[in-house]
């Protein structure tokens, strides 16, 4: 659908990615529109793990989108590169990508196409969503749509989608249960020659549990993917923050809590929202003694004020007395 582009923003001195629309679909009103959707879609949303829509536009040369230039890679090509991940290094980027599509959802936006080359990781492992082409906003969409044309990867695509029925935030869900089937088994749960052999499997299918490619992969976080691929979107979590939610303590699981936590970009650990209580001060016997209540002294006190009090009355009499007698 589109190329993309290294350059150079000139006026504010930063590098930036240029997506242009390819030639063939410039002419193609559909294109243009999902085109034009995809900047508007992505431009509303701020996070940092979202790609940056800085501008959108078309001159002699088509259609464009300039956006953040992100230095790295897309998560398909480490998981070609790498094979399997650990949970210490898989989880963190599989939760900057719940944050950032959990913050999508919460603005009503679908995305509608996760998978792992719309993931871009940086060289300090941050994650980014990128490519909002066929996003759909909540609002817009009626839950008895049905379509004949179906838009989305096949080896990713949820079962309702590849059933032509309307996507939710739990779409997206599925879509990220693949992705992490995919980054701790180093396969996918079903794969076909066709696109429409998928969509059945997806459809009538359960997928194989990630064990079976992987037998480290812990039961725990088997258990979560294998809710989160459910053939029925109420069976799944409902938005990717609580899939977030959920990873995020299977990686307190994962790691040795007696040393710190590896940092996790985008990401506030559990110690750090509810940190341990401060322990009560040691108190020693000298500040016992000056914390005992001294009752000789407050007893003197007390009676130098009732006798300061009680002249006051004798001295105003003397004063009225010697007025009297000199008028």
């Amino acid at each position: 659908m589109a190329l993309v582009y290294e350059a150079y923003d000139t006026m504010l001195e930063r590098p930036v990615a240029i997506k242009l629309l390819k030639q063939d679909f410039v002419d193609n009103q559909a294109f243009r529109e999902r085109f034009r959707q995809e900047a508007k879609s992505a431009a509303n949303l701020s996070h940092p793990n979202i790609v940056t829509v800085h501008d959108f536009g078309f001159d002699d040369n088509g259609v464009y989108i300039v956006m953040e230039f992100v230095p790295g890679t897309d998560l398909k090509s480490r998981i070609n590169e790498n094979g399997v991940f650990s949970l210490v290094e898989g989880l963190p980027l599989i939760m900057q990508a719940c944050a950032g599509l959990g913050y999508a959802h919460r603005a009503g936006i679908v995305h509608c196409d996760v998978k792992p080359q719309n993931m871009l990781v940086t060289r300090d492992n941050r994650l980014k969503i990128t490519d909002f082409g066929i996003a759909r906003a909540l609002s817009t969409i009626n839950s008895q749509e049905k379509y004949d044309v179906v838009w989305g990867s096949p080896q990713y695509i949820a079962p309702e989608q590849a059933a032509g029925s309307p996507p939710t935030p739990a779409s997206d869900v599925y879509s990220l249960g693949v992705v992490i089937y995919e980054l701790f088994s180093g396969h996918l749960p079903f794969v076909a020659d066709d696109s429409e052999e998928l969509a059945r499997l997806r459809i009538e299918k359960d997928p194989p549990s990630p064990r079976v490619f992987n037998p480290e992969i812990p039961e725990s976080l088997e258990k979560v993917i294998l809710k989160v691929l459910s053939k029925e979107p109420a069976q799944r979590y409902r938005t990717a923050d609580q899939l977030g939610q959920v990873l995020s303590t299977l990686y307190n699981q994962a790691i040795n809590l007696d040393h710190p936590i590896p940092p996790v970009p985008g990401i506030i650990p559990d110690r750090m929202i509810n940190p341990p209580a401060t322990p009560l001060p040691v108190i020693t016997e000298r500040q016992e003694e000056k914390n005992k209540i001294d009752w000789k002294t407050i007893w003197l006190e007390l009676a130098c004020v009732l006798f300061v009090g009680g002249l006051i009355p004798f001295w105003l009499y003397i004063w009225l007395f010697i007025r009297n007698l000199i008028h």
